[in-house]
C-alpha cells in the first residue's frame, strides 16, 4: 500500500473496532449495581459477567493471531466485529444473568478474533519509518477507550438504563465492519500454511485453567481445588512448549522470545496492565464509598488520564521512530509509577475529588509514553508472516497481566481491608459504653469477613448493632462511616504500592532493550526480502 492516505484510512478503520473491546473492558465498572437490582442478580453472577469475557478473550488470542496468519487478518478482523457487535445487542436483550453472561462470553470471542489482527494489519501497510506514528495512535485509542469506559458508563446508568452500555456497540459495531470491508486491505501469506491443532488444545486448556483459577482463587480462598488448577495449567503449558518445539510450523514461534526487545515489552506489557487493576479496582470504590461520589462524578475523576494519555500517545509514537523507544518507555513507566505514588498520597478520607485530578494527570502521561513505545520496540524485527502470532503473544501477555492484578489487587485488597476495619473499630469504639461498643464491634467483624462485597455499597458500608436508640442513630452512623473511610483508605495504600514497585521494575528492565530503531535488530522487510519462501502477498479486494 503506497498511498499514505490510505495507510491512516486503514488505521482509522481497525482503531474503530479495538476502541470497542477496549471500552468493553472498563466501561461496565460502575454499571455493576444497576445490573444486580435490574436483573435480581447476585454478586457471583455479575462477577461472571466480568469474568467470562475476560476468560474467553484472553484463552483465545494465542489461537486467533494465528488464525489471522493462515486466513487473512482483514476477514478474521471483520468476522471478529460482527460476532462482537451482535453478541452487544444480545447482552442489552438479556432478560436474566445467565442470558447476559452468555452473551458476554461470545462478545469475549469476538474480542479475541479482531484483537490480534490489529499489529499485523498495521505493521504490513506502514513503513518502519511510520508505524511509531501510528502505533501511537493505536496507542492512544487504547489509552483512551480504557479510561473512558467508567466515565460513559456512569453517564449512560445515570441518564438511561444500564443496557445502553451494550446497545451503544451496535451502530459503532455495523460502521466499524463496514470500514473494515471497504478499506482495509486483504493481507494473505504468500504460501500454504496449516494450523497446529494439537497446540491450539494444549494453549487453550492451559490458558483456560490458568485464567480461571486466577480469576476464582481469591473467591475460593485459594483452597486445594485452585491450587490443582494451577497445577494443572503449569503442565498443559509445559507440554505445549515441549510440543512446539518438534513443530515445523508453530502456534506460537518460540523463536520470538530470543527477540531480547519483544521479551521485556510483554513483560512491561504484562505490568501496565497489572498496575492499571490496582488504579480501577481500588479507586472507584474510594471515590463513592469514601468520599461519597456518584458512579458520574466518580467516572469524571479520571478524565485527566485518559486526556493526557491520548495526547501524548501519538506524540510518543514520532518521537520512537526518531528517537528510539528505550528511555521514553522508562520516563512512561516512571511517571505512571509517580502518578500512582501520588494518587495514594492525595487519597485521605476528607479529600476532595480535585485533589486526585493532577495526580491521574502524571498517570495517565506516563501511560501516554509508554503504549506507543512498547508496541513498536516489541513488534521490531518480527517477521510478517510472525505478526499475528507475535500480536497474540503480546495481547495475551497483557491480559494475563489484568487477570493476574485483578487476583492480586483483589486478595491485598481485602485481607487489608479486613485487618485495617477491625483495628479502627476497636479505636473508634472505645470511647463508647461497653455493650454498645461491644455490638458495634461485633457488627463491623461482620463487614470485615464480607468485606469489599458490602463496602462497594454504600448504603451497608456503615453497620449499625440491633435496637439502638433513635437518637444514637445519626452519631453511630457517622462513627461508623468514618471507621469504614479510614479503614478502606489505609488497606487500598499497600494494595496500590504494589504496582508502584512493579512499574518500577519494569522501567528498570527497560535498560534491557535496543536503544534505536536502526540497531542491531534487522527490520522484518529486510528479513523477508532475503528469504522469498517466507513472504507476504498483498490482495486487495
Amino acid at each position: 500500500m503506497k498511498e499514505s492516505g490510505s495507510r491512516w484510512v486503514v488505521l482509522l478503520s481497525t482503531c474503530l473496532g479495538f476502541f470497542m473491546i477496549m471500552l468493553d473492558t472498563t466501561i461496565m465498572y460502575v454499571a455493576t449495581p444497576s445490573i444486580l437490582a435490574g436483573l435480581h442478580a447476585g454478586l457471583d453472577q455479575v462477577l461472571w459477567v466480568f469474568n467470562g469475557y475476560l476468560l474467553a478473550f484472553a484463552v483465545l488470542l494465542v489461537t486467533s493471531g494465528r488464525l489471522g496468519d493462515l486466513l487473512g487478518p482483514r476477514d478474521l478482523f471483520a468476522a471478529g466485529l460482527t460476532v462482537f457487535t451482535v453478541a452487544s445487542a444480545l447482552c442489552g436483550l438479556s432478560q436474566d444473568a445467565g442470558q447476559l453472561i452468555a452473551a458476554r462470553i461470545l462478545q469475549g470471542i469476538g474480542g479475541a478474533m479482531l484483537a490480534p489482527q490489529t499489529l499485523p494489519l498495521l505493521l504490513s501497510v506502514f513503513p518502519p519509518q511510520r508505524r511509531g506514528a501510528a502505533f501511537g495512535v493505536n496507542g492512544a485509542v487504547i489509552g483512551v477507550a480504557t479510561v473512558a469506559g467508567p466515565t460513559l458508563g456512569g453517564f449512560l446508568v445515570t441518564v438511561g438504563d444500564w443496557r445502553w452500555i451494550f446497545f451503544i456497540n451496535v451502530p459503532v459495531g455495523v460502521l466499524a465492519v463496514v470500514a473494515a470491508l471497504l478499506w482495509i486491505p486483504d493481507l494473505r501469506p504468500g504460501r500454504r500454511h496449516r494450523l497446529d491443532l494439537p497446540g491450539v488444545g494444549l494453549a487453550s486448556l492451559g490458558l483456560l485453567l490458568l485464567v480461571f483459577a486466577l480469576i476464582e482463587g481469591q473467591r475460593y480462598h485459594w483452597s486445594a481445588v485452585i491450587r490443582s488448577l494451577l497445577v494443572a495449567a503449569c503442565a498443559a503449558i509445559g507440554l505445549f512448549l515441549l510440543w512446539e518445539r518438534r513443530q515445523p510450523e508453530p502456534l506460537v514461534p518460540l523463536d520470538l522470545f530470543r527477540n531480547r526487545d519483544f521479551s521485556v515489552m510483554s513483560w512491561a506489557g504484562a505490568v501496565v496492565q497489572f498496575a492499571m487493576q490496582a488504579i480501577f479496582i481500588p479507586v472507584p470504590i474510594y471515590t463513592q464509598a469514601v468520599l461519597g461520589l456518584t458512579p458520574l462524578k466518580s467516572g469524571l475523576v479520571v478524565v485527566p488520564l485518559s486526556i493526557a494519555s491520548g495526547t501524548v500517545s501519538p506524540i510518543a509514537g514520532r518521537l520512537a521512530d526518531r528517537l528510539g523507544a528505550k528511555y521514553l518507555l522508562m520516563a512512561g513507566l516512571g511517571l505512571f509509577a509517580a502518578g500512582t505514588t501520588g494518587l495514594v498520597g492525595a487519597a485521605r478520607t476528607d479529600a476532595q475529588a480535585s485533589d486526585l485530578v493532577p495526580w491521574f494527570a502524571v498517570a495517565g502521561i506516563g501511560m501516554g509514553l509508554t503504549f506507543a513505545p512498547m508496541v513498536t520496540q516489541a513488534m521490531r524485527g518480527i517477521l510478517p508472516v510472525q505478526a499475528g502470532a507475535a500480536s497474540g503473544v503480546l495481547n495475551t501477555a497483557r491480559q494475563l497481566g489484568g487477570v493476574l492484578g485483578a487476583a492480586v489487587v483483589g486478595a491485598v485488597l481485602q485481607s487489608q481491608f479486613a485487618t485495617a476495619l477491625r483495628q479502627q473499630a476497636a479505636e473508634g469504639t472505645a470511647s463508647l459504653p461497653h455493650a454498645l461498643g461491644a455490638g458495634f464491634r461485633v457488627a463491623f467483624d461482620h463487614l470485615a469477613a464480607a468485606g469489599l462485597e458490602l463496602g462497594a455499597n454504600r448504603s451497608a458500608a456503615v453497620p449499625l448493632p440491633p435496637g439502638l436508640p433513635p437518637a444514637s442513630r445519626a452519631e453511630l452512623l457517622s462513627l461508623g462511616h468514618q471507621i469504614f473511610a479510614s479503614a478502606y483508605v489505609a488497606a487500598m495504600r499497600p494494595t496500590v504500592m504494589l504496582a508502584v514497585a512493579a512499574l518500577v521494575a519494569a522501567a528498570l528492565s527497560c535498560l534491557l532493550v535496543h536503544r534505536r530503531p536502526d540497531g542491531s535488530v534487522p527490520e522484518p522487510a529486510a528479513q523477508t526480502a532475503a528469504d522469498p519462501d517466507r513472504r507476504v502477498e498483498l490482495f486487495v479486494d
